[in-house]
């Protein structure tokens, strides 16, 4: 039996497993569902609360349903694969809206960092390992996805190699401890319109049946030079690309020009409700960014979400999960499903003050699905 090694364990997370579960445990428990964002309202539109949290503005508006945790429906969640150091706090903002005890398969979409792939790619491995404990593969499943003839197959150095995957396993294993789950992990390449399209229509399916979940990886933008991605708008003025010699103007900091940035795409694929032009800065002076227009379905989003990235050329490295979550959401519609999506959570790395400065930003989500039937 192949067992893929937990290999980022010791370096981006701690390989101690009484360690991980404390921390996994701190970070879910910080959760509080009176800080997540009301309908309507992006997550990186509430005024910075220190450096780890979020607090709600009064000029803040949109449906003020009040959550509980775990959400009702909930069946897919977007969150970050950084070293845990950075985005484990964030990440725990999904994973609490989920209710462990409805799901038996869990789908994990990652995008390929280190190897090319136009398509996807599945796992040979039987077991991956976590320091908390190891999750079996739902052979079946990936058989089943197999014989369609349009996966590849991922070389164990190749999966291994990946952490937009792993970083996710200890948050799997941890929240469905009590659930005897099956995962199926998918590698997700430089996927086309179309391409994204053909797999949303393959796992459709699946995430119509209520005991499947997804768990879709992904950091939205990846500022600095070393990123070869320096976008900063301060209106009046047009977008730009600094160099180190740029000058940043006083009222609109590069953090708050990567925030409004990453704003208007969460804004994109926050469905039925979008997220109003709000952003704020610390000194409560309107942060603007592109008036995002209304989608009110999966196949509204998923239109707005690709003319975005499109027009912007974000560094969202989930863009392609993303848009093969956004497919099958779309491919659910035609057969008579509702879904809404809701971030929870904004984070930033580090808050850039020059173009000599780099950040790479967390967001996280979760989707509803409601079938045709309810």
């Amino acid at each position: 039996m192949t067992t893929r090694q937990a290999t980022h364990a010791g370096s981006w997370y701690t390989s101690s497993r009484s360690q991980l579960d404390s921390s996994l445990n701190g970070w879910l428990q910080a959760v509080k569902p009176s800080e997540i964002p009301p309908r309507g309202v992006s997550a990186a539109d509430v005024d910075v609360d220190g450096q780890l949290g979020y607090k709600r503005t009064q000029q803040a508006g949109g449906d003020a349903e009040k959550l509980s945790l775990p959400v009702d429906g909930c069946r897919a969640v977007i969150a970050p694969h950084a070293g845990y150091s950075y985005s484990g706090p964030a990440a725990a903002w999904a994973y609490a809206t989920i209710d462990p005890e409805k799901h038996k398969r869990i789908f994990i979409l990652g995008p390929s960092h280190h190897h090319y792939l136009s398509g996807c790619a599945l796992s040979k491995c039987q077991k991956y390992a976590t320091p908390i404990g190891d999750l079996p593969l739902d052979l079946d499943t990936i058989g089943e996805l197999r014989r369609t003839g349009e996966f590849e197959d991922m070389s164990l150095s190749t999966d291994e190699d990946e952490h937009s995957i792993e970083m996710h396993l200890p948050y799997v294993r941890k929240i469905w401890q009590q659930a005897e789950i099956k995962i199926v992990p998918i590698l997700v390449g430089s996927t086309n319109v179309n391409a994204e399209t053909k797999y949303g229509r393959l796992l459709a399916p699946y995430l119509a049946d209520p005991e499947t979940f997804v768990v879709v990886s992904s950091d939205f933008c990846h500022w600095g030079s070393r990123f070869r991605y320096t976008h900063y708008h301060a209106p009046p003025a047009a977008p730009t690309q600094l160099r180190s010699s740029s000058t940043v103007a006083t009222t609109t900091p590069i953090h708050m020009s990567i925030r409004a940035l990453d704003a208007e795409g969460m804004s994109c694929i926050s469905f039925p409700s979008p997220a109003p032009f709000l952003g704020s800065n610390e000194s409560n002076t309107p942060t603007q960014r592109e008036v995002v227009p209304d989608a009110k379905s999966a196949s509204e989003a998923r239109n707005v979400w690709n003319d975005y990235l499109e027009a912007h050329q974000n560094t969202i490295c989930g863009r392609h999960p993303i848009g093969v979550l956004l497919a099958a959401l779309e491919e659910l519609q035609r057969s008579g499903h509702s879904s809404e999506c809701r971030f929870t959570r904004y984070e930033q790395s580090s808050q850039c003050l020059t173009a000599r400065d780099s950040s790479v930003s967390y967001a996280s989500a979760f989707i509803r699905i409601h079938s045709a039937s309810s």
